[in-house]
Protein backbone atom coordinates (compact mmCIF):
# COMPACT_ATOMS: atom_id res chain seq x y z
CA UNK A 1 0.00 0.00 0.00
CA UNK A 2 1.40 3.15 -0.92
CA UNK A 3 2.42 6.07 1.45
CA UNK A 4 -0.55 8.53 -0.07
CA UNK A 5 -3.59 5.92 0.01
CA UNK A 6 -2.19 5.22 4.29
CA UNK A 7 -2.53 8.69 4.83
CA UNK A 8 -5.61 8.77 3.43
CA UNK A 9 -6.85 6.09 4.96
CA UNK A 10 -5.71 7.16 8.28
CA UNK A 11 -7.01 11.17 7.73
CA UNK A 12 -10.61 8.97 6.73
CA UNK A 13 -10.39 7.71 10.20
CA UNK A 14 -9.43 10.24 12.20
CA UNK A 15 -12.59 11.77 10.71
CA UNK A 16 -15.03 9.62 11.77
CA UNK A 17 -13.50 9.33 14.92
CA UNK A 18 -13.69 12.83 15.20
CA UNK A 19 -17.26 12.89 13.84
CA UNK A 20 -18.43 10.85 16.46
CA UNK A 21 -17.00 12.83 19.50
CA UNK A 22 -18.82 15.97 17.77
CA UNK A 23 -21.90 14.05 17.47
CA UNK A 24 -21.93 13.20 21.20
CA UNK A 25 -21.07 16.74 21.62
CA UNK A 26 -23.87 18.29 19.65
CA UNK A 27 -26.51 15.95 21.71
CA UNK A 28 -25.10 16.83 25.42
CA UNK A 29 -24.66 20.49 24.29
CA UNK A 30 -28.19 20.56 23.21
CA UNK A 31 -29.62 19.58 26.39
CA UNK A 32 -27.71 22.10 28.05
CA UNK A 33 -28.89 24.62 25.98
CA UNK A 34 -32.34 23.33 26.62
CA UNK A 35 -32.28 23.32 29.92
CA UNK A 36 -31.13 27.30 30.29
CA UNK A 37 -33.86 28.01 27.81
CA UNK A 38 -35.91 26.32 30.29
CA UNK A 39 -34.89 28.53 32.96
CA UNK A 40 -35.30 31.92 31.40
CA UNK A 41 -38.89 31.30 31.26
CA UNK A 42 -41.77 29.63 28.67
CA UNK A 43 -41.50 29.77 25.33
CA UNK A 44 -43.48 31.97 23.04
CA UNK A 45 -44.91 32.18 19.29
CA UNK A 46 -45.70 34.93 17.21
CA UNK A 47 -49.16 36.40 17.88
CA UNK A 48 -52.49 35.66 15.51
CA UNK A 49 -53.56 37.88 12.79
CA UNK A 50 -56.18 39.60 13.10
CA UNK A 51 -55.55 41.76 10.23
CA UNK A 52 -56.98 39.77 7.15
CA UNK A 53 -54.90 42.27 4.74
CA UNK A 54 -51.95 40.74 6.07
CA UNK A 55 -52.94 37.72 4.76
CA UNK A 56 -52.07 38.43 0.79
CA UNK A 57 -49.11 38.07 -1.20
CA UNK A 58 -47.39 41.51 -2.64
CA UNK A 59 -48.51 40.79 -5.59
CA UNK A 60 -52.16 41.12 -4.89
CA UNK A 61 -51.81 44.30 -2.61
CA UNK A 62 -50.24 45.75 -5.53
CA UNK A 63 -53.59 44.43 -7.97
CA UNK A 64 -55.79 46.14 -5.24
CA UNK A 65 -53.79 48.98 -4.28
CA UNK A 66 -53.92 49.90 -8.24
CA UNK A 67 -57.40 48.86 -9.07
CA UNK A 68 -58.20 50.73 -5.79
CA UNK A 69 -59.79 48.10 -3.87
CA UNK A 70 -57.15 48.94 -1.23
CA UNK A 71 -55.53 52.12 -0.39
CA UNK A 72 -51.88 51.82 -0.06
CA UNK A 73 -51.63 54.00 3.27
CA UNK A 74 -54.34 51.77 4.92
CA UNK A 75 -52.13 48.35 3.60
CA UNK A 76 -49.01 50.40 4.83
CA UNK A 77 -50.45 51.61 8.08
CA UNK A 78 -51.63 47.97 8.32
CA UNK A 79 -47.74 46.37 8.20
CA UNK A 80 -46.94 49.49 10.84
CA UNK A 81 -49.19 48.43 13.39
CA UNK A 82 -47.65 44.28 12.81
CA UNK A 83 -44.40 45.38 13.20
CA UNK A 84 -45.44 47.41 16.67
CA UNK A 85 -47.02 44.18 17.82
CA UNK A 86 -44.23 41.45 17.29
CA UNK A 87 -41.46 43.68 17.88
CA UNK A 88 -41.60 43.69 21.68
CA UNK A 89 -41.26 39.52 21.33
CA UNK A 90 -39.47 38.91 18.33
CA UNK A 91 -36.53 41.48 18.11
CA UNK A 92 -36.34 41.76 14.21
CA UNK A 93 -36.37 45.32 13.23
CA UNK A 94 -33.64 47.98 14.00
CA UNK A 95 -34.73 51.25 12.35
CA UNK A 96 -38.09 51.77 10.98
CA UNK A 97 -39.25 54.83 8.67
CA UNK A 98 -43.13 54.66 10.04
CA UNK A 99 -44.28 58.54 9.50
CA UNK A 100 -42.51 58.68 6.40
CA UNK A 101 -43.58 55.76 4.62
CA UNK A 102 -47.10 56.96 5.24
CA UNK A 103 -46.43 59.72 3.12
CA UNK A 104 -45.52 57.96 0.65
CA UNK A 105 -48.25 55.95 0.57
CA UNK A 106 -50.74 58.57 0.35
CA UNK A 107 -49.17 60.17 -2.40
CA UNK A 108 -49.77 56.93 -4.18
CA UNK A 109 -53.29 57.63 -3.10
CA UNK A 110 -53.86 60.73 -4.42
CA UNK A 111 -52.11 60.13 -7.42
CA UNK A 112 -54.70 57.56 -8.06
CA UNK A 113 -57.25 59.93 -7.43
CA UNK A 114 -55.56 62.54 -9.45
CA UNK A 115 -57.27 63.02 -13.30
CA UNK A 116 -53.46 62.23 -14.53
CA UNK A 117 -53.87 58.98 -12.84
CA UNK A 118 -51.98 55.90 -14.99
CA UNK A 119 -54.43 52.82 -16.05
CA UNK A 120 -53.98 49.74 -14.10
CA UNK A 121 -52.73 48.43 -16.66
CA UNK A 122 -49.44 51.08 -17.11
CA UNK A 123 -49.03 50.62 -13.21
CA UNK A 124 -48.55 46.62 -13.69
CA UNK A 125 -46.13 47.03 -16.42
CA UNK A 126 -43.79 50.30 -14.90
CA UNK A 127 -44.43 49.97 -11.14
CA UNK A 128 -45.66 46.53 -10.38
CA UNK A 129 -45.20 47.43 -7.02
CA UNK A 130 -47.10 50.60 -6.44
CA UNK A 131 -47.96 51.71 -3.02
CA UNK A 132 -46.35 48.15 -1.94
CA UNK A 133 -44.10 48.34 1.20
CA UNK A 134 -41.62 46.32 1.70
CA UNK A 135 -38.52 45.92 4.00
CA UNK A 136 -34.36 45.17 4.01
CA UNK A 137 -31.74 43.73 6.06
CA UNK A 138 -29.50 46.23 8.29
CA UNK A 139 -26.65 45.95 5.49
CA UNK A 140 -28.30 47.01 2.27
CA UNK A 141 -28.41 51.52 2.07
CA UNK A 142 -31.60 52.93 2.40
CA UNK A 143 -30.55 56.66 1.71
CA UNK A 144 -31.08 58.91 5.42
CA UNK A 145 -31.09 55.47 7.03
CA UNK A 146 -28.78 53.79 9.21
CA UNK A 147 -26.59 50.91 8.38
CA UNK A 148 -24.77 49.30 10.86
CA UNK A 149 -24.46 45.93 9.69
CA UNK A 150 -24.46 44.94 13.31
CA UNK A 151 -21.25 46.29 13.93
CA UNK A 152 -20.94 49.03 17.27
CA UNK A 153 -18.36 51.01 15.97
CA UNK A 154 -20.76 51.72 12.93
CA UNK A 155 -23.71 52.67 15.24
CA UNK A 156 -24.30 56.18 13.49
CA UNK A 157 -23.33 55.56 10.21
CA UNK A 158 -26.24 57.09 7.78
CA UNK A 159 -26.19 56.10 4.63
CA UNK A 160 -26.46 58.66 1.80
CA UNK A 161 -27.50 56.81 -1.02
CA UNK A 162 -29.81 53.96 -1.84
CA UNK A 163 -28.25 50.62 -2.36
CA UNK A 164 -29.35 49.58 -6.51
CA UNK A 165 -31.87 47.16 -5.32
CA UNK A 166 -33.84 49.62 -3.20
CA UNK A 167 -33.71 52.40 -5.52
CA UNK A 168 -35.04 49.64 -8.36
CA UNK A 169 -37.78 48.62 -5.45
CA UNK A 170 -38.85 52.59 -5.44
CA UNK A 171 -38.62 52.75 -9.52
CA UNK A 172 -41.19 50.02 -9.32
CA UNK A 173 -43.32 51.78 -6.81
CA UNK A 174 -42.59 49.90 -3.42
CA UNK A 175 -42.03 52.06 -0.38
CA UNK A 176 -39.20 51.07 2.02
CA UNK A 177 -40.79 50.49 5.75
CA UNK A 178 -37.81 49.51 7.79
CA UNK A 179 -34.45 47.95 7.98
CA UNK A 180 -34.18 44.04 9.82
CA UNK A 181 -31.63 42.65 12.19
CA UNK A 182 -28.15 40.68 11.13
CA UNK A 183 -25.46 38.68 12.69
CA UNK A 184 -22.39 41.06 13.02
CA UNK A 185 -20.96 42.16 9.41
CA UNK A 186 -23.60 39.38 7.73
CA UNK A 187 -21.14 36.69 8.75
CA UNK A 188 -23.05 34.15 11.12
CA UNK A 189 -26.12 32.25 10.90
CA UNK A 190 -27.56 33.57 14.30
CA UNK A 191 -28.80 36.78 14.03
CA UNK A 192 -27.57 38.24 17.36
CA UNK A 193 -25.26 41.28 17.45
CA UNK A 194 -23.77 43.65 20.45
CA UNK A 195 -26.05 46.93 18.80
CA UNK A 196 -29.19 45.27 18.27
CA UNK A 197 -29.11 41.87 20.07
CA UNK A 198 -30.69 38.61 19.23
CA UNK A 199 -34.03 37.85 17.21
CA UNK A 200 -36.25 35.29 17.83
CA UNK A 201 -38.15 32.46 16.03
CA UNK A 202 -41.49 33.42 15.37
CA UNK A 203 -42.87 29.68 15.92
CA UNK A 204 -40.78 28.96 18.91
CA UNK A 205 -39.21 31.98 20.53
CA UNK A 206 -36.10 29.47 21.84
CA UNK A 207 -34.77 29.26 18.43
CA UNK A 208 -32.97 30.68 16.48
CA UNK A 209 -34.27 32.61 12.89
CA UNK A 210 -30.96 31.99 10.95
CA UNK A 211 -28.55 34.22 9.39
CA UNK A 212 -27.45 36.62 8.18
CA UNK A 213 -30.63 38.01 6.77
CA UNK A 214 -32.52 36.39 10.04
CA UNK A 215 -34.46 39.69 10.97
CA UNK A 216 -35.81 39.75 7.27
CA UNK A 217 -36.99 35.62 7.70
CA UNK A 218 -38.40 36.40 11.02
CA UNK A 219 -40.34 39.92 9.68
CA UNK A 220 -41.82 37.78 6.67
CA UNK A 221 -42.91 34.68 8.86
CA UNK A 222 -44.75 37.30 11.15
CA UNK A 223 -46.64 39.08 8.49
CA UNK A 224 -44.75 42.14 9.54
CA UNK A 225 -43.73 42.78 5.82
CA UNK A 226 -45.49 41.54 2.58
CA UNK A 227 -42.22 41.67 0.95
CA UNK A 228 -38.09 41.53 1.46
CA UNK A 229 -34.63 41.58 0.27
CA UNK A 230 -31.73 39.99 1.84
CA UNK A 231 -28.12 39.28 0.66
CA UNK A 232 -26.55 35.35 0.76
CA UNK A 233 -22.76 35.24 0.96
CA UNK A 234 -23.21 31.46 2.17
CA UNK A 235 -26.53 30.51 2.85
CA UNK A 236 -27.51 34.28 4.38
CA UNK A 237 -30.73 34.38 1.96
CA UNK A 238 -31.81 30.55 2.29
CA UNK A 239 -31.10 29.72 6.19
CA UNK A 240 -33.30 32.25 7.79
CA UNK A 241 -36.00 31.21 4.61
CA UNK A 242 -35.64 27.54 5.79
CA UNK A 243 -35.71 28.42 9.60
CA UNK A 244 -38.89 30.61 9.27
CA UNK A 245 -40.94 28.49 6.93
CA UNK A 246 -41.17 31.43 4.14
CA UNK A 247 -39.50 31.69 0.70
CA UNK A 248 -36.02 33.16 -0.61
CA UNK A 249 -34.40 32.81 -3.86
CA UNK A 250 -30.37 33.11 -4.31
CA UNK A 251 -29.94 34.48 -7.75
CA UNK A 252 -27.58 33.25 -10.46
CA UNK A 253 -24.54 35.05 -9.94
CA UNK A 254 -23.81 38.29 -11.50
CA UNK A 255 -27.36 38.65 -12.07
CA UNK A 256 -28.18 41.65 -9.12
CA UNK A 257 -26.73 44.37 -8.41
CA UNK A 258 -24.49 44.29 -4.92
CA UNK A 259 -23.82 48.32 -5.09
CA UNK A 260 -24.94 49.76 -1.72
CA UNK A 261 -24.44 46.25 0.00
CA UNK A 262 -22.23 46.23 2.76
CA UNK A 263 -19.69 44.82 3.15
CA UNK A 264 -18.93 44.62 0.34
CA UNK A 265 -16.32 41.53 -1.42
CA UNK A 266 -12.77 42.09 -1.51
CA UNK A 267 -12.00 39.41 -4.28
CA UNK A 268 -13.80 38.04 -7.71
CA UNK A 269 -14.03 34.87 -6.09
CA UNK A 270 -15.83 36.62 -2.94
CA UNK A 271 -17.96 38.98 -5.08
CA UNK A 272 -18.76 34.96 -6.93
CA UNK A 273 -19.94 34.28 -3.92
CA UNK A 274 -22.54 36.88 -2.91
CA UNK A 275 -26.34 37.59 -4.33
CA UNK A 276 -28.74 39.89 -3.30
CA UNK A 277 -32.44 38.60 -3.75
CA UNK A 278 -35.96 38.23 -2.77
CA UNK A 279 -37.44 37.06 0.56
CA UNK A 280 -41.64 36.57 0.99
CA UNK A 281 -44.41 33.95 2.42
CA UNK A 282 -46.08 33.87 -1.10
CA UNK A 283 -43.72 31.84 -4.10
CA UNK A 284 -45.52 34.17 -6.68
CA UNK A 285 -43.83 36.95 -5.47
CA UNK A 286 -40.41 35.82 -6.22
CA UNK A 287 -40.58 36.07 -9.63
CA UNK A 288 -41.87 39.69 -10.14
CA UNK A 289 -39.65 40.51 -7.71
CA UNK A 290 -36.50 39.35 -8.94
CA UNK A 291 -37.79 40.94 -12.70
CA UNK A 292 -37.51 44.32 -10.52
CA UNK A 293 -33.53 43.09 -9.42
CA UNK A 294 -32.45 41.90 -12.20
CA UNK A 295 -33.31 44.98 -14.38
CA UNK A 296 -30.59 45.33 -17.38
CA UNK A 297 -29.82 41.66 -17.23
CA UNK A 298 -33.32 40.43 -16.83
CA UNK A 299 -33.47 39.14 -20.30
CA UNK A 300 -30.45 36.41 -19.59
CA UNK A 301 -32.83 34.56 -17.56
CA UNK A 302 -36.06 34.44 -19.72
CA UNK A 303 -38.40 34.24 -16.57
CA UNK A 304 -41.08 34.97 -19.47
CA UNK A 305 -40.65 31.59 -20.97
CA UNK A 306 -43.31 29.36 -20.06
CA UNK A 307 -42.44 26.12 -17.77
CA UNK A 308 -43.64 23.02 -18.07
CA UNK A 309 -42.64 20.86 -14.86
CA UNK A 310 -43.25 17.75 -16.49
CA UNK A 311 -40.30 18.22 -18.85
CA UNK A 312 -37.99 19.37 -16.15
CA UNK A 313 -35.38 16.48 -15.10
CA UNK A 314 -34.89 16.13 -11.33
CA UNK A 315 -32.02 15.24 -9.42
CA UNK A 316 -31.43 15.03 -5.56
CA UNK A 317 -28.92 14.00 -2.53
CA UNK A 318 -30.64 13.39 0.71
CA UNK A 319 -26.91 14.74 2.44
CA UNK A 320 -23.91 15.77 1.60
CA UNK A 321 -22.43 12.05 1.54
CA UNK A 322 -20.77 12.29 5.02
CA UNK A 323 -19.34 15.32 5.37
CA UNK A 324 -16.94 15.58 8.67
CA UNK A 325 -17.98 17.73 11.49
CA UNK A 326 -21.80 18.34 10.13
CA UNK A 327 -24.86 17.42 11.55
CA UNK A 328 -26.74 14.29 10.61
CA UNK A 329 -30.09 15.40 7.86
CA UNK A 330 -33.26 15.00 10.18
CA UNK A 331 -35.61 12.19 9.52
CA UNK A 332 -38.21 14.64 8.35
CA UNK A 333 -36.62 16.74 6.35
CA UNK A 334 -35.22 13.02 4.68
CA UNK A 335 -38.99 12.55 4.67
CA UNK A 336 -39.58 15.94 3.69
CA UNK A 337 -37.88 15.44 0.44
CA UNK A 338 -39.43 12.16 -0.12
CA UNK A 339 -42.73 13.73 -0.13
CA UNK A 340 -41.32 15.68 -2.82
CA UNK A 341 -40.42 13.22 -5.08
CA UNK A 342 -43.40 11.52 -4.60
CA UNK A 343 -45.78 14.40 -5.19
CA UNK A 344 -43.72 15.15 -8.44
CA UNK A 345 -44.04 12.05 -9.81
CA UNK A 346 -47.84 11.48 -8.99
CA UNK A 347 -48.78 14.68 -10.53
CA UNK A 348 -46.40 15.39 -13.06
CA UNK A 349 -45.11 11.82 -13.90
CA UNK A 350 -41.74 12.71 -13.13
CA UNK A 351 -38.72 10.52 -12.24
CA UNK A 352 -35.80 12.16 -9.90
CA UNK A 353 -32.74 10.70 -10.09
CA UNK A 354 -30.68 10.11 -6.56
CA UNK A 355 -26.91 11.45 -6.82
CA UNK A 356 -23.86 10.69 -5.49
CA UNK A 357 -21.54 13.66 -6.36
CA UNK A 358 -18.21 13.10 -4.39
CA UNK A 359 -17.02 16.94 -4.14
CA UNK A 360 -20.60 17.68 -2.02
CA UNK A 361 -18.13 16.24 0.98
CA UNK A 362 -15.82 18.85 0.64
CA UNK A 363 -18.55 21.68 0.30
CA UNK A 364 -17.05 23.51 3.71
CA UNK A 365 -13.50 23.52 2.40
CA UNK A 366 -14.58 24.72 -1.15
CA UNK A 367 -16.10 27.47 0.28
CA UNK A 368 -13.09 28.59 2.52
CA UNK A 369 -11.02 28.61 0.42
CA UNK A 370 -13.53 31.45 -2.15
CA UNK A 371 -13.80 33.41 0.71
CA UNK A 372 -9.89 33.30 1.29
CA UNK A 373 -8.71 37.00 1.59
CA UNK A 374 -5.99 38.51 0.33
CA UNK A 375 -3.44 41.75 1.26
CA UNK A 376 -4.44 41.06 4.76
CA UNK A 377 -8.37 41.79 4.84
CA UNK A 378 -9.00 39.38 6.68
CA UNK A 379 -12.27 39.72 9.44
CA UNK A 380 -9.90 41.27 11.86
CA UNK A 381 -9.59 43.99 9.31
CA UNK A 382 -13.42 44.04 8.67
CA UNK A 383 -14.47 44.42 12.61
CA UNK A 384 -12.60 47.15 12.82
CA UNK A 385 -14.91 49.06 9.94
CA UNK A 386 -11.86 48.72 7.60
CA UNK A 387 -9.64 50.89 9.79
CA UNK A 388 -6.72 48.66 10.33
CA UNK A 389 -7.00 45.79 12.26
CA UNK A 390 -8.53 44.58 15.93
CA UNK A 391 -5.73 43.20 18.39
CA UNK A 392 -7.60 39.79 18.67
CA UNK A 393 -6.64 38.57 22.05
CA UNK A 394 -7.38 41.72 23.82
CA UNK A 395 -10.50 41.61 22.18
CA UNK A 396 -10.89 38.28 23.89
CA UNK A 397 -9.83 39.74 27.00
CA UNK A 398 -12.70 42.33 26.72
CA UNK A 399 -14.66 39.76 25.78
CA UNK A 400 -14.59 37.67 29.28
CA UNK A 401 -14.81 41.38 31.25
CA UNK A 402 -18.19 42.18 29.26
CA UNK A 403 -16.47 45.17 27.58
CA UNK A 404 -16.15 43.88 24.03
CA UNK A 405 -18.09 45.35 21.40
CA UNK A 406 -17.75 42.36 19.37
CA UNK A 407 -19.92 39.08 19.89
CA UNK A 408 -17.91 35.93 20.96
CA UNK A 409 -19.19 34.41 17.28
CA UNK A 410 -17.03 36.90 15.61
CA UNK A 411 -13.81 36.61 17.24
CA UNK A 412 -13.73 32.97 17.11
CA UNK A 413 -14.62 33.28 13.14
CA UNK A 414 -11.41 35.81 12.98
CA UNK A 415 -9.05 33.64 14.67
CA UNK A 416 -10.36 30.17 12.48
CA UNK A 417 -9.72 32.70 9.47
CA UNK A 418 -5.88 32.60 10.98
CA UNK A 419 -5.69 29.06 10.20
CA UNK A 420 -7.43 28.61 6.97
CA UNK A 421 -5.97 28.02 4.36
CA UNK A 422 -4.18 31.18 2.59
CA UNK A 423 -4.49 32.65 -0.61
CA UNK A 424 -2.55 31.82 -3.12
CA UNK A 425 -1.16 28.26 -1.66
CA UNK A 426 -0.99 25.11 -3.49
CA UNK A 427 -3.85 23.54 -1.34
CA UNK A 428 -6.18 26.84 -2.76
CA UNK A 429 -5.34 26.89 -6.03
CA UNK A 430 -5.76 22.73 -5.72
CA UNK A 431 -9.49 23.44 -3.78
CA UNK A 432 -10.29 26.54 -6.25
CA UNK A 433 -9.73 24.02 -9.39
CA UNK A 434 -12.00 21.51 -7.93
CA UNK A 435 -14.76 24.33 -7.35
CA UNK A 436 -14.54 24.43 -11.50
CA UNK A 437 -14.42 20.90 -11.36
CA UNK A 438 -17.50 20.56 -9.60
CA UNK A 439 -19.31 23.33 -11.58
CA UNK A 440 -18.08 21.85 -14.59
CA UNK A 441 -20.40 18.34 -13.23
CA UNK A 442 -23.45 20.11 -12.17
CA UNK A 443 -23.37 22.39 -15.01
CA UNK A 444 -23.24 18.60 -17.36
CA UNK A 445 -25.82 17.35 -15.03
CA UNK A 446 -28.64 20.20 -14.86
CA UNK A 447 -28.17 21.29 -18.41
CA UNK A 448 -30.60 23.70 -19.55
CA UNK A 449 -34.01 21.65 -17.92
CA UNK A 450 -32.72 20.16 -14.42
CA UNK A 451 -32.63 20.92 -11.11
CA UNK A 452 -31.10 19.43 -8.16
CA UNK A 453 -32.82 19.26 -4.83
CA UNK A 454 -31.00 19.27 -1.37
CA UNK A 455 -31.29 20.01 1.73
CA UNK A 456 -31.26 23.92 3.42
CA UNK A 457 -29.92 22.54 6.12
CA UNK A 458 -29.85 19.15 7.80
CA UNK A 459 -31.76 20.48 10.86
CA UNK A 460 -34.74 22.61 11.54
CA UNK A 461 -33.81 25.74 13.67
CA UNK A 462 -31.43 25.28 16.78
CA UNK A 463 -31.77 26.31 19.81
CA UNK A 464 -30.22 29.74 20.73
CA UNK A 465 -26.64 29.57 20.46
CA UNK A 466 -26.77 26.18 20.05
CA UNK A 467 -24.77 26.81 16.46
CA UNK A 468 -21.30 27.24 18.39
CA UNK A 469 -21.24 23.46 18.27
CA UNK A 470 -22.15 23.01 14.79
CA UNK A 471 -20.80 25.74 13.10
CA UNK A 472 -20.29 24.03 9.76
CA UNK A 473 -23.65 23.14 9.30
CA UNK A 474 -24.14 26.08 6.77
CA UNK A 475 -22.31 23.75 4.40
CA UNK A 476 -25.59 22.73 2.16
CA UNK A 477 -26.51 26.66 1.31
CA UNK A 478 -22.56 27.52 1.29
CA UNK A 479 -21.68 25.17 -1.59
CA UNK A 480 -23.94 26.29 -3.94
CA UNK A 481 -22.64 29.89 -3.53
CA UNK A 482 -19.28 28.48 -4.73
CA UNK A 483 -21.17 27.56 -7.76
CA UNK A 484 -22.89 30.53 -8.04
CA UNK A 485 -25.78 28.42 -9.65
CA UNK A 486 -29.71 29.89 -8.95
CA UNK A 487 -31.11 28.05 -5.82
CA UNK A 488 -34.68 28.24 -4.30
CA UNK A 489 -35.75 27.84 -0.40
CA UNK A 490 -39.23 26.40 -0.73
CA UNK A 491 -41.14 25.44 2.71
CA UNK A 492 -42.76 22.25 3.13
CA UNK A 493 -44.43 22.54 6.73
CA UNK A 494 -43.59 22.29 10.57
CA UNK A 495 -41.69 19.52 12.10
CA UNK A 496 -43.35 17.79 14.96
CA UNK A 497 -41.95 20.37 17.82
CA UNK A 498 -43.94 22.92 15.27
CA UNK A 499 -40.78 24.29 13.50
CA UNK A 500 -40.60 24.80 9.86
CA UNK A 501 -38.60 22.54 7.46
CA UNK A 502 -38.15 22.62 3.66
CA UNK A 503 -35.72 21.94 0.70
CA UNK A 504 -33.70 23.77 -1.84
CA UNK A 505 -34.19 24.07 -5.62
CA UNK A 506 -30.96 24.38 -7.62
CA UNK A 507 -30.70 25.15 -11.47
CA UNK A 508 -27.72 25.39 -13.63
CA UNK A 509 -26.38 29.35 -14.10
CA UNK A 510 -29.67 31.43 -15.49
CA UNK A 511 -32.26 28.38 -15.36
CA UNK A 512 -33.68 30.67 -12.24
CA UNK A 513 -37.02 30.47 -13.66
CA UNK A 514 -37.27 26.47 -13.28
CA UNK A 515 -36.38 26.58 -9.47
CA UNK A 516 -38.93 29.41 -9.44
CA UNK A 517 -41.48 27.12 -10.87
CA UNK A 518 -40.54 24.41 -8.97
CA UNK A 519 -41.10 26.42 -5.73
CA UNK A 520 -44.68 27.57 -7.18
CA UNK A 521 -45.49 23.62 -7.15
CA UNK A 522 -44.14 22.81 -4.13
CA UNK A 523 -46.62 25.68 -2.73
CA UNK A 524 -49.81 24.31 -4.69
CA UNK A 525 -48.71 21.08 -3.08
CA UNK A 526 -47.30 21.24 0.49
CA UNK A 527 -49.17 25.05 0.98
CA UNK A 528 -46.09 26.83 1.46
CA UNK A 529 -46.12 29.27 4.56
CA UNK A 530 -47.87 28.27 7.39
CA UNK A 531 -49.60 31.63 8.93
CA UNK A 532 -49.90 31.90 13.21
CA UNK A 533 -53.79 31.56 13.96
CA UNK A 534 -56.16 33.96 12.54
CA UNK A 535 -58.73 35.64 14.83
CA UNK A 536 -61.55 36.35 12.69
Amino acid sequence: MSTKIKNQSRMQTTGKILSVIHRLIEIIARRIYLFIAILKGPTQSQPPIKDLTLLHSATTLAFKIRNKQLTSENVVQSYIDRIREIQPMLNCVVEERFEEALKDAKKCDELLKSKDAPSPQTLAEEKPFFGVPFTTKDCIAIANMKQTAGLVVRKTFVAKHDAEVVRLMKTAGAIPLATTNISELAMWWETSNSLYGTTKNPYNTRHIVGGSSGGEGCIQAAAGSPLGIGSDIGGSIRMPCFFNGVFGHKPSEGIVSKHGQYPSAHSEEQDRLLSLGPMCRYAQDLMPTLKVLADKNVDKLRLNSKVDISKIEFYYMEDDGGQFLTSPVDVEIRDAMRGVIRYLEKAHKTKATKLSIRKMKKSIALWMANMSCKDEKDFTYELSNRNGHINLWWEFIKWATFTSNHTLIALLTATFQRFAVKHGSEEHVKLMQESRDLYQEFKEILGDNGVFLYPTHPTAAPLHHEPLIKPFNFSYTAIINVLGLPSTACPLGLNKQGLPIGIQVVGDLYQDRLTIAVAEELERGFGGWVPPAVVA
